[in-house]
């Protein structure tokens, strides 16, 4: 009988090199990684359920298919529900106005009402609480140190639900809630896997800091989401102009596609409208907080690499000159331009009436005072002749005096504070903020009679310790991975962080505080995601590999969703009893 299986000839005998030292290593185990193909790298597909579970659960390949285009939304719609019935449960409590609340909360109300922040009476807190209905807004203008966008939504909630706590509280609960959805789609399309996307949205759900600010009036949640939505643009964007690009290579005889750099470098993606969006949600951001302004600086940076990445992917053999030919004046002109445009427009209440602060400084001056005037970097211009700038119209005179006053006062910031820290100290959750305390004596205020003494109630912005600590192991894992493995998903979770935390380095005396962390949370915890995928390991782990990554990966979410629950009393201001809010007090700097 005739073999017919064919004859193995060695490397010798076929005239070949001898073999290389991967395929010598096979004989210890050594398997080699996969070659993508160039349509894979350029547009990277979504994970599949495995053909297990879909032997399991005996739906089919239709079934499947359908079970993946449903998970896609269901999965990140459950995380979304469970994580708003926790920001809007007893939203209300406590019935207080709790830290800065003070100022944005009536800031709001004003300028909701008539257009621009009033100077409200001191005191008056405790009056708004009695009976807000009692309270007239006032006529004469405030002097405020934050733009607008952040006032204008919470004060949208006082609106629907009257000047009360959980009025000026409604719409940030509701954007901490969006920005849990938010991350559980940016996860699944970062990742190609919805459930490490919703792995990311849980861990943004359960994390003590967000909870916290998602229920308080500050304006850094709603910092928070829109730099979190301008990201989500950016990486739609990468996506359609990636495949744009696939699009216009060629293939060759089996189909597949084949690099050619004359259209790598000089293919024009055209219009790009999800761009533009992210220029809109970053001038919403620079409207909220004027930290926008930094992460409007690292996003630019961090698109225009994506796009010499895809053209050098595609065979340009100088991408980063084609990106300068061909990306980076359209990207600027998508974003910052965009971003500027969007801020000024803000600001409309404050232009269009005349009682704003400021609002007529340029009355009756043919320019801009140098003794009055500070530019960002530059001090003063007393040093300069006065221009006779009377051209200019007295409305952006008057702005431009007030956007320098407000910078004098931000960078000038530098009076203590008893919960001030140390950027250096937020990821190991040096110092949280107590927004709120009390100490109720048994049967009052929510202490239970018999809790034998004084019961404790605060509200601490306080991140989940074990998340945060194990975040402070994803970020070194995430810049090694970024830096030896060249993962672009790790240099954009990397810039999502720097982008929130790294400028805060730059003011070293000023007065700062933890919660200011909230922008970053989101990255801190896609790098967490992205380090428990590695744990549980790639597509066609061996099944032992993949059983005890399982278990040690499941092991850790369980931790940090139990810590959260742990902490949920000083979340939420929870009477417990003094030894119960002790026992809490981990570190000696939590108190």
């Amino acid at each position: 009988m005739t073999s017919t299986a064919p004859q193995t000839l060695t490397g010798q005998e076929a005239g070949d090199e001898p073999p290389s030292w991967p395929h010598r290593m096979r004989r210890f185990g050594h398997v080699a990684r996969p070659r993508t193909g160039l349509r894979e790298r350029l547009v990277p597909p979504f994970a599949r359920p495995s053909g297990q579970l879909v032997a399991v659960l005996g739906i089919g390949p239709e079934g499947a298919a359908r079970l993946v285009r449903w998970a896609a939304w269901a999965g990140p719609l459950l995380v979304t529900l469970v994580a708003g019935v926790m920001r809007f449960w007893h939203l209300g409590s406590p019935h207080a106005v709790i830290f800065d609340e003070t100022y944005y909360a009536k800031d709001a109300w004003a300028l909701i009402n008539h257009g621009y922040e009033g100077d409200w009476p001191k005191d008056i807190d405790k009056s708004i609480l009695a009976n807000p209905d009692l309270i007239s807004v006032p006529t004469a203008p405030g002097y405020v140190v934050h733009p607008p966008v952040g006032k204008y939504l919470i004060g949208i909630g006082e609106k629907l639900f009257g000047f009360t706590p959980f009025g000026w509280r409604f719409m940030v609960a509701v954007l901490g809630t969006l920005s849990v959805l938010l991350l559980c789609r940016i996860g699944r399309r970062l990742f190609r896997s919805t459930f490490l996307g919703c792995l990311a949205g849980t861990l943004l759900a359960v994390d003590g800091l967000h909870f916290v600010m998602s229920r308080t009036a500050l304006l850094d949640t709603v910092l928070m989401f829109f730099v979190l939505a301008a990201f989500g643009c950016l990486l739609v964007d990468r996506d359609r102009t990636r495949a744009r690009l696939a699009a216009a290579l060629p293939e060759d005889e089996t189909g597949q596609l084949r690099p050619d750099a004359g259209i790598a470098a000089s293919l024009r993606f055209g219009w790009r409208p999800w761009r533009l969006a992210a220029g809109v949600m970053l001038g919403l951001a620079c409207g909220t907080k004027w930290n926008g302004l930094y992460v409007l600086v690292f996003f630019c940076v961090m698109t225009v690499l994506w796009d010499a990445g895809a053209r050098r992917v595609a065979g340009a053999h100088s991408p980063y000159r084609a990106v300068l030919r061909r990306d980076a004046p359209w990207a600027f002109l998508s974003t910052v331009p965009v971003a500027l445009a969007t801020y000024m427009v803000t600001w409309t209440g404050w232009f269009a009436t005349d009682k704003g602060y400021g609002r007529h400084w340029a009355d009756g001056r043919a320019g801009l005072s140098p003794d009055h005037v500070k530019l960002p970097l530059l001090g003063t211009l007393d040093h300069l002749p006065q221009f006779d700038l009377s051209w200019v119209p007295a409305s952006l005179r008057s702005f431009w005096h007030y956007e320098t006053e407000v910078y004098s006062f931000h960078v000038g910031l530098t009076e203590g504070h008893t919960y001030q820290s140390n950027p250096w100290s937020w990821l190991v959750l040096g110092r949280p903020v107590s927004y709120y305390y009390e100490s109720p004596d048994p049967g009052t205020g929510g202490c239970p009679s018999g809790a034998g003494g004084k019961c404790a109630s605060e509200v601490l912005a306080l991140g989940t310790p074990l998340l945060w600590w194990a975040g402070c192991f994803a970020v070194l894992y995430v810049l090694w991975r970024w830096f030896f493995r060249r993962d672009w998903r790790a240099g954009a979770i990397a810039c999502g962080i720097a982008a929130g935390y790294l400028p805060w380095f730059l003011y070293q005396e000023r007065t700062i505080f933890f919660f200011y962390a909230v922008v970053f949370v989101p990255f801190l915890c896609l790098a967490v995601t992205m380090m428990i995928g590695a744990i549980v390991g790639p597509p066609g782990t061996p099944e032992r590999r993949r059983a005890v990554g399982v278990i040690g990966a499941g092991v850790l979410v369980l931790l940090i969703i139990w810590n959260f629950v742990y902490f949920w009393p000083i979340y939420t201001g929870t009477p417990i009893p003094l030894d119960g809010w002790r026992s809490r007090m981990w570190l000696d700097t939590w108190v």
